[in-house]
């Protein structure tokens, strides 16, 4: 009988270590959203990754169905476990547990989209910018030789 109930506490401890692992990947996962637009300049690859991971979360923030795939988890790792798992929003629970008690969901969900929205400005700033920088070398090497870099006299 001893066994069982220790054979028990450590599988339910694993269960609350394996919740705990899926938490500081969502954290992780967070700072990716709100920090990853400062890792990507001149990396495409990992730009685009990082517009995807955006449009991501702004998706299921907005939407109920479906729920993040982290927070599926981590509930149901500390269901296992014998923990209350937490219901809404993961932003929601971790602002609440940190900052600002019993804080309504609206402005939690509200101001992740705006941030969300505002480094998919960021992106299209940057795109405008290149696409700017582009066309003036292009332009440039499109010319004729004899008239790069000389200026014409205004009339």
């Amino acid at each position: 009988m001893r066994l069982v109930f220790l054979v028990v506490q450590i599988q339910m401890r694993l269960y609350a270590n394996l919740a705990e692992a899926v938490l500081i990947v969502h954290l992780l996962w967070c700072a990716w959203i709100i920090f990853g637009w400062m890792l990507t300049r001149g990396r495409r690859i990992l730009a685009w990754l990082h517009i995807g991971s955006l449009i991501y979360a702004i998706f299921i923030e907005l939407t109920p169905w479906p729920p993040c795939p982290l927070t599926i988890a981590e509930n149901w790792l500390e269901m296992r476990a014998g923990l209350q798992p937490q219901t809404g929003p993961f932003l929601l629970h971790l602002l609440d547990a940190i900052l600002y008690p019993n804080l309504p969901e609206w402005p939690v969900v509200g101001s992740a989209v705006a941030i969300c929205l505002i480094i998919l400005a960021v992106y299209l700033r940057r795109f405008v910018r290149v696409n700017k920088m582009k066309r003036g070398s292009v332009s440039a090497q499109n010319s004729p030789p004899y008239t790069r870099g000389v200026q014409r006299p205004l009339h």
